[in-house]
């Protein structure tokens, strides 16, 4: 499909995902979220893809949705996301991207970019950026996972402090919380995401995608869950060619070269 809203590359098993409307602060229309879930619905099915980094152009990750176009979508459920799609936001768990995200974050990251941000799985910070929940000040409250997600985060408390209030959060705070990994200058965010996003993929894509579905299932269904899964999960893997060339690496001692196989 033809992107208007958004931007994709693909560099070295890497896809770029950029939020493309910085006239309007990367405000959400519907095509803007139409057309990411397109994108995380590649990531998801392309072999060739490792890991994705989730970005915006211009100098904010967001303002948030843009509420006239939203409010009829609103008041009737959600929107209908094209087949082979999948939603950014993670809400459905049977229905995940099942590769990691990184996402970079500089100025205003409101509404629908901070539960972004808690859908995705490593997050990189500008020091400029501003994260808030403001849908309480809007006469609504978060429904894209904010309200579960945030406190799993951050604790209770913390949570309830700017879930409630809509209050701005801080890149430094963020940081302290967890909320974000790293913070960088304003403009180095992208890199270091991107960085961050080369380590993962390089790692076997088997195994990644692995520990990332074993992690997901410890925090939706259980750590009882989890646990049982391990060695059932881990056995297919043990047939793969990775596994094999993980093991030829460590004894020539030599960096990897996984093919995700």
């Amino acid at each position: 499909m033809a992107y208007t809203r958004i931007t994709m590359e693909e560099r070295d098993h890497i896809l770029l995902m950029g939020l493309n409307r910085p006239e309007k602060r990367n405000a959400f229309d519907i095509e803007m979220y139409v057309e990411l879930a397109e994108a995380y619905g590649e990531l998801h099915r392309n072999s060739e893809l490792r890991c994705g980094v989730l970005f915006a152009h211009g100098e904010h990750f967001t303002a948030g949705l843009e509420l006239d176009k939203w409010a009829a979508v609103l008041q009737s459920g959600w929107i209908d996301i094209p087949e082979g799609a999948i939603d950014p936001l993670g809400v459905d768990e049977d229905k995940r991207c099942r590769k990691p995200v990184v996402m970079a974050l500089r100025g205003r990251c409101y509404t629908i970019g901070f539960e972004l941000l808690l859908a995705q799985d490593i997050r990189v910070a500008a020091s400029d950026a501003r994260i808030a929940l403001l849908e309480v000040k809007r006469g609504i409250y978060p429904a894209g996972g904010g309200t579960v997600r945030l406190f799993q985060e951050v604790g209770w408390g913390n949570a309830m402090r700017y879930l409630l209030t809509g209050d701005e959060i801080a890149a430094d705070e963020a940081l302290r919380m967890g909320l974000v990994q790293q913070v960088t200058e304003p403009g180095a965010e992208l890199e270091a995401a991107i960085e961050l996003a080369h380590k993962i993929a390089k790692a076997a894509p088997l195994g990644v995608m692995a520990a990332l579905k074993s992690a997901r299932i410890s925090r939706t269904e259980g750590d009882r869950a989890a646990l049982e899964r391990l060695i059932p999960d881990l056995l297919p893997l043990m047939q793969s060619e990775d596994v094999k060339e993980g093991i030829i690496s460590f004894l020539e001692r030599r960096e990897a070269n996984f093919k995700g196989k």
